[in-house]
């Protein structure tokens, strides 16, 4: 679903989602039960006030009472004030507690998803729509689950206990008080479809604006250097004056629907004190009654604005409710079948012992292997292609009927034009995406009858523009291999041809790499990513065109170490470059999703076809670049 889509959802409150919701502050029951007791324990306390003061009315305006006679009422007044005082204190911890737990947990499990999900669903998504989804939209539902848990506990008790105090003090009082309770459920249901179809406007609008911002700052290189910034603040000027809009308007039908409720309160005022007053001055009823069924009618609107706040509260945050629901459980396209999770939860049974438990993932998903094989796979003997095709949703076609065989051992480089399927393919081998049509076998078996741990442990992938996280260069060499010694590291490094470049840093391997390593150039960035792979030791090896944005020098240095990396392990190499395959064992040329050549370097060239053509108009181009000088 395509963030623009979000839009047309249903346009009411999703009970069912709240309960979804509902089942993280449950996780902590004893404080939810702690905090709901507080609340009634508050609400048992103001329903009290109101019983005192009448007694105290009562007996003041009795003729030569004693004044010790109102003792009572004031301890009952001071026992009533220590009650209130504790069970305040006393929901306002468990409250705090449940919001930040709540908060904490959603934003794990979010977290936890967006590792599991498919290339295809951030195809679709900005990034700043998913940082929302764990940042403002998190904090605004733990919000709600905690403070609206104990207030539906408070407004209840109150409520319920003032209905029931006004119709024993007066039926006929109390019916006509509770006569605006009707009224009342008319006014929110008018304005909360209202209130929610405007607060999914804001919501939606305000994760473009989160997207712009990550989008502007990412870019502000480019921005500059081509004059786009008056352009791109337009851009965000309407972006933002449609945020207000929506805001304005969001605001506006909130400041309206409260109000109502006071007024609605008033009414109910008015119409118990016409009703009652005549009765006081009758002496039909004790102004200590009347005076507490005022003080009751009053009191009994606010547990109702209150509520009408929450109300309010879960109409504008419904959209970030869908958002967050929507995101945990988003099946992920890519995924281990049903039928491989029990076999590796077998294996995992039958092989868990205590002495075990550190392996244990390693060995569930060796153990995956071996099941889906019946024997020990010591290494990948074949990988095969049999006739696959890959199209998108939207129907464009990119593979057809590819077909091709890979034996161990054997480094497989891929050329061609942009947009020719190369990256596809790749992306098919490490299973980012799956094939629409057709299957990719490792050993002869279809791979997504193996688990996808196994799949990726078997993989090593270096990029075009390789990722380097901040922390410091041993620590990204790590990366995929976090309990490798420092020995390790550095043996990978010396392979990779990262070890000269880290020794000349001011402090080695624990040198910080910044943001993004900003402090590295891109060269070394590549030779980084080539140490990580290497460490992690994999069996199959993909390179994204390591070659293509750096120097000829830089190209050489990271060549060396892809030539070592590249021993004995099957590779797959993407290559705009195409001197920097000369030795593959096979060169694919790849058009339009089809296999229009293949051979080795020599081969390819006798046979004076495409891969002729495009490696001597290559060499031409460079032989060009060396030789031309600029005018003195």
């Amino acid at each position: 679903m395509h963030v623009e889509e979000e839009i047309d959802q249903a346009q009411d409150l999703d009970f069912s989602l709240w309960k979804k919701l509902l089942r993280y502050a449950m996780v902590y029951r004893r404080d939810v039960a702690w905090m709901c007791t507080a609340g009634i324990a508050t609400a048992l306390a103001d329903l009290g006030f109101p019983l005192v003061t009448k007694g105290v009315i009562d007996g003041v305006i009795v003729p030569d009472r004693p004044a010790s006679a109102l003792w009572p009422y004031a301890i009952a007044y001071l026992g009533l004030t220590l009650l209130l005082a504790v069970s305040v204190w006393t929901f306002i911890a468990r409250a705090g507690r449940i919001r930040t737990h709540v908060s904490h947990d959603i934003r794990r499990d979010g977290f936890a998803k967006l590792q599991q999900l498919s290339f295809s669903y951030y195809d679709r998504r900005p990034v700043g729509w998913l940082v929302a989804r764990m940042t403002s939209d998190c904090e605004r539902l733990s919000n709600i689950l905690a403070w609206g848990i104990l207030d539906v506990a408070w407004g209840i008790t109150v409520m319920l206990g003032i209905a029931i105090v006004l119709v024993t003090l007066s039926w006929k009082l109390g019916l006509i008080v509770l006569t605006i309770v009707p009224v009342l459920a008319i006014t929110s249901l008018y304005f909360r479809r209202r209130i929610l179809d405007s607060a999914r406007h804001v919501r939606r609008t305000n994760s473009r604006i989160t997207a712009a911002y990550n989008e502007s700052i990412m870019g502000v290189r480019t921005t500059k250097v081509f004059g786009r910034a008056e352009d791109n603040l337009a851009e965000f000027r309407g972006l933002t004056d449609e945020m207000e809009l929506h805001s304005v308007r969001n605001q506006l039908l909130s400041a309206v629907y409260l109000p109502l409720i006071l007024a609605l309160s008033s009414v109910a005022m008015a119409l118990a004190v016409r009703a009652g007053a005549p009765q006081a001055l009758d002496h039909g009823l004790p102004l200590g009654t009347l005076v507490t069924f005022l003080m009751y009618t009053r009191f009994f609107f606010e547990p109702v604005q209150q509520l009408a706040h929450w109300l309010a509260e879960m109409q504008m945050a419904q959209a970030s409710a869908e958002r967050v629901v929507g995101l945990i459980e988003t099946v992920p396209e890519i995924r281990d079948s049903d039928e491989v999770r029990a076999r590796l939860a077998e294996a995992s049974a039958q092989q868990s012992t205590e002495d075990q438990k550190e392996e244990e993932q390693e060995a569930a998903a060796t153990t995956e292997a071996t099941t889906a094989t019946g024997a020990a796979p010591a290494a990948l003997q074949t990988i095969e292609f049999d006739t696959v095709g890959f199209e998108y949703k939207s129907g464009e076609t990119i593979l057809k009927d590819l077909s091709l065989t890979v034996r161990a051992g054997e480094t497989i480089a891929l050329v061609g034009s942009t947009g020719g399927g190369k990256t596809t393919i790749v992306s098919l081998l490490c299973r980012f995406y799956e094939p629409t049509a057709g299957r990719v076998l490792f050993d002869g078996i279809d791979y997504r009858d193996r688990s996808l741990a196994w799949l990726r442990s078997q993989l090593g992938v270096v990029l075009q523009t390789p990722h380097v996280f901040s922390g410091t260069i041993g620590d990204n060499i790590r990366y995929g291999r976090l309990d490798a010694t420092d020995e390790e590291v550095e043996q990978a490094a010396h392979v990779a041809g990262a070890h000269d470049f880290i020794a000349r840093t001011d402090k080695g391997y624990a040198s910080a790499v910044g943001e993004g390593g900003v402090r590295l150039s891109t060269g070394e960035k590549q030779l980084l990513s080539l140490a990580r792979a290497m460490l992690a030791r994999p069996r199959l090896l993909i390179l994204d065109e390591a070659t293509s944005s750096v120097d000829t020098a830089t190209e050489r240095r990271i060549q060396a170490g892809v030539e070592r990396v590249l021993k004995g392990r099957t590779s797959f190499v993407i290559a705009h470059r195409l001197s920097t395959v000369r030795r593959a064992d096979r060169i694919l040329v790849i058009d339009k999703g089809h296999i229009v050549e293949q051979g080795t370097h020599e081969e390819l060239l006798r046979q004076r076809g495409r891969y002729f053509d495009l490696y001597t108009q290559q060499d031409l181009r460079e032989s060009t670049r060396r030789e031309w000088k600029p005018a003195e």
